[in-house]
């Protein structure tokens, strides 16, 4: 027992073990660049960062090929550690090299905080109107909504995977079963009657009616998949209350797109409307747009500067302030972060200097990747300058003995 306890630390604290785990990070880093044409951007951090192991489907089922960035990043700080447990003789001729490990156990740290905290959102704000809550850029909910009074919403909103799964979904807030017929992780909208499906269609904005036609994945960083699905609605004595068709059309994560009207159910005595929109995350404030502006350079639509002046406001009224947010300079306000990210333009290609679209960051270890750089840099200089100084207290020796 004892030999086999040795092995597994002999492995952990190899040389050896450590160009293994480098390699295999290049290999990694190399694939997920190649890949990054196919999947954009979220979808390689997912399939070979933010996983234990890259997945390929043969048929239907999923292997793993290769190990993932968790792995490989996992092993990689228990190497390190139990090297300078077991093998590691701190001294001060070594205090640069032990900075310089200790910053790049932090910075491995703080990538996998960053993959499991971090969340991002997009918040797209007319003027002189408050909004309280920003959107995804990839998840999507079924939200049923019902309003007692006229002015406060009763929101229950329903992941997109359970939408995924489809069959009954039963939520105790609400006096009827949702019934997932068909679930589509991309789709477009067409006029309707150009595809028959047994349900009724979708209302949009201009009073037109569509229905969903299935459409191809897409892994551009510009674009993004819009699902839709066929649901029934169930009462829980077991009347149908009808059969809709719902697509994560329009609003402000994707300008331009068609606006889809939500579907209303009376049952009950209570009106309740059902929509498939973007995920939505609720802040305890209101951001304000007062004045947007965009600057390009003469003679182009190059973006020269482009900054959104807004007031932040608090339900208690305690915090009521004003942020200029452009480019490179973010607004930080309860552990979020605003950049200026995007705007729109009208009908006629003009810039909407009306409406701004902020991204909105969350990441509690965002310190960390600063920390661990500027603790590998002073290792780094303080090796350096160890060896600086004993070479050239060596030459004064030299000199003094000649």
């Amino acid at each position: 027992m004892k030999d086999l306890v040795r092995q597994f630390r002999n492995l952990f604290v190899s040389l050896q073990l450590t160009v293994v785990l480098l390699a295999l990070g290049i290999v990694l880093v190399f694939a997920a660049t190649l890949d990054q044409t196919n999947l954009g951007v979220w979808a390689v951090q997912d399939k070979y960062f933010r996983s234990f192991f890259v997945l390929w489907k043969v048929g239907d089922i999923p292997v793993p090929v290769f190990p993932g960035g968790y792995l490989v990043g996992g092993f990689l700080f228990f190497n390190l550690l139990a090297s300078h447990i077991y093998r590691f003789k701190f001294s001060w001729k070594k205090a640069g090299i032990f900075l310089t490990h200790v910053g790049l156990l932090v910075l491995l740290v703080g990538e996998l905080l960053t993959g499991l905290w971090q969340e991002e959102f997009s918040m797209r704000l007319e003027k002189d109107l408050a909004r309280n809550y920003s959107e995804s850029y990839l998840r999507n909910e079924l939200a049923v909504i019902q309003s007692d009074d006229g002015k406060t919403d009763n929101v229950t909103a329903i992941p997109e995977g359970l939408l995924a799964r489809k069959g009954s979904i039963e939520v105790p807030e609400l006096p009827f079963r949702i019934v997932v017929k068909d679930y589509f992780p991309n789709a477009g909208l067409v006029a309707a009657g150009s595809v028959r499906l047994d349900a009724t269609p979708i209302t949009l904005s201009d009073g037109q009616k569509a229905v969903l036609l299935p459409q191809p994945m897409t892994y551009k960083q510009d674009e993004r998949n819009l699902p839709g699905a066929v649901i029934e609605l169930v009462a829980l004595n077991g009347g149908s209350l009808g059969s809709f068709m719902l697509a994560a059309q329009g609003g402000p994560a994707v300008p331009g797109r068609l606006l889809v009207l939500p579907h209303e159910v009376t049952h009950a005595g209570k009106t309740w409307k059902v929509i498939l929109r973007f995920k939505r995350e609720y802040k305890p404030f209101t951001l304000t747009l007062l004045e947007f502006k965009h600057d390009v350079y003469t003679g182009t639509d190059i973006p020269k500067n482009f900054s959104s002046r807004v007031r932040l406001t608090s339900p208690d009224s305690q915090d009521n302030q004003e942020a200029l947010i452009y480019m490179n300079n973010p607004f930080r306000y309860a552990g979020l972060t605003f950049y200026q990210a995007s705007f729109e333009r009208d009908e006629t290609g003009a810039t909407n200097d009306k409406v701004t679209v902020l991204q909105v960051v969350r990441n509690p270890s965002r310190h960390l990747p600063y920390i661990s750089c500027i603790l590998m840099g002073l290792g780094l200089l303080v090796q350096f300058g160890i060896h600086l100084f004993a070479f050239l207290g060596k030459r004064r020796a030299a000199a003094a003995a000649i």
